[in-house]
């Protein structure tokens, strides 16, 4: 396709989006991706013209994901990116887009840091480590005023990045400064920590990681009789392995919430990956599916440009499966972050206690 740029010259650009995953087997956001390209090109497209997914593997040594997203800008020339990435491979994609110019887009990086070059060609559209934290923290201290709280979470960055933004945020409420207790996935640390605060006066726990670090820990906790509630952020909701997602370990947890099973939206797009895979998706699927849906959706109104992309990005107001998504002035997602509860295995709609 040529199109003529304000400038007058002439430019192309094929309809290429792609998308960075760490790993090939990390199949979650690929299937989200290519759901919102088959839709979009069964809508005609961008002028009868297809979207094209182009996927690109972050696995392997350290500063591979910088050389894939080099190739996704020069060599498959696409409009933009969405990084299905933790927080560290995120920050070396969103370097190369900064200094190329091209959109770039987080479906799953929650930290804080990577908002704070204030790149006007960089967004996230999944609530970031601070709309998680001030929402736990909301129903946590104000709502039901438990004081005494534990922040139990993996010693990877990710999980010390949200802690760290945890602990900012209840300072700068002026609220009781939690615990934290960082750990591997192991029997020894859990039973550490529910032994140690078993007698205890802990009113809560807050639990930061991944599906299978919640499991053992949540194992645990029943195995020990513990009776504090328990509460949790969005990573704990799924990865990036397409599996069936049994969530019976997380009965009775406050969780952060994707949304995508409570909109109207949300239940269609679970309906037809259902159809499509044969086993619903969990949010990483959701956001990648939205990400790539409000990537489209930019491209239609501003047409195939680069730069035009990104001022559409940033006045885009888009209704998805894991409800509005709009951006503030630093590419953030803008309101603010939902919770649920799981009981008997299914996320439902969260009342707060009064």
């Amino acid at each position: 396709m040529v199109l003529l740029s304000a400038n007058g010259l002439t430019n192309y650009f094929p309809l290429n989006i792609g998308l960075l995953i760490p790993g090939k087997d990390a199949l979650e956001a690929k299937r989200g991706a290519e759901l919102a390209i088959s839709e979009a090109n069964r809508q005609g497209g961008y002028g009868g013209h297809p979207f094209h997914l182009i996927v690109q593997s972050t696995e392997g040594l350290w500063g591979v994901g910088a050389k894939r997203s080099v190739s996704l800008v020069f060599e498959d020339s696409v409009l933009a990116i969405l990084g299905s990435l933790d927080g560290r491979n995120a920050h070396l994609a969103e370097q190369v887009t900064t200094k190329t110019k091209v959109a770039f887009m987080s479906s799953q990086a929650t930290d804080m840091t990577l908002s704070y070059a204030f790149v006007p060609w960089y967004f996230r559209c999944i609530p970031d480590d601070k709309q998680q934290a001030t929402t736990l923290i909301e129903e946590i201290y104000k709502k039901r005023r438990l004081e005494n709280v534990l922040l139990v979470g993996m010693d990877t960055y990710d999980s010390k990045h949200a802690i760290a933004t945890f602990l900012k945020v209840t300072g700068s409420m002026n609220l009781s400064k939690p615990k934290q207790f960082l750990c591997g996935s192991t029997a020894r640390d859990f039973e550490k920590i529910l032994l140690e605060n078993k007698t205890k006066s802990i009113d809560a726990f807050v639990l930061f990681g991944d599906p299978a670090f919640a499991a053992d820990f949540m194992s645990f906790y029943r195995q020990y009789h513990m009776k504090q509630p328990v509460f949790g952020t969005l990573s704990l909701l799924g990865d990036q392995k397409a599996q069936f997602h049994n969530w019976h370990y997380l009965d009775n947890v406050v969780l952060v919430s994707s949304g995508q099973w409570f909109t109207k939206k949300g239940i269609g797009f679970q309906k037809k990956f259902q159809e499509k895979y044969g086993y619903p998706p969990s949010p990483v699927a959701a956001y990648a599916y939205d990400g790539i849906h409000v990537i489209i959706e930019a491209v239609k109104k501003a047409g195939p440009d680069r730069d035009k992309v990104i001022e559409a990005l940033s006045t885009i107001r888009y209704f998805g499966s894991t409800g509005e998504i709009r951006f503030d002035e630093k590419g953030n997602r803008a309101g603010k972050a939902r919770l649920m509860l799981v009981k008997n295995g299914v996320p439902s709609f969260f009342r707060t206690k009064q």
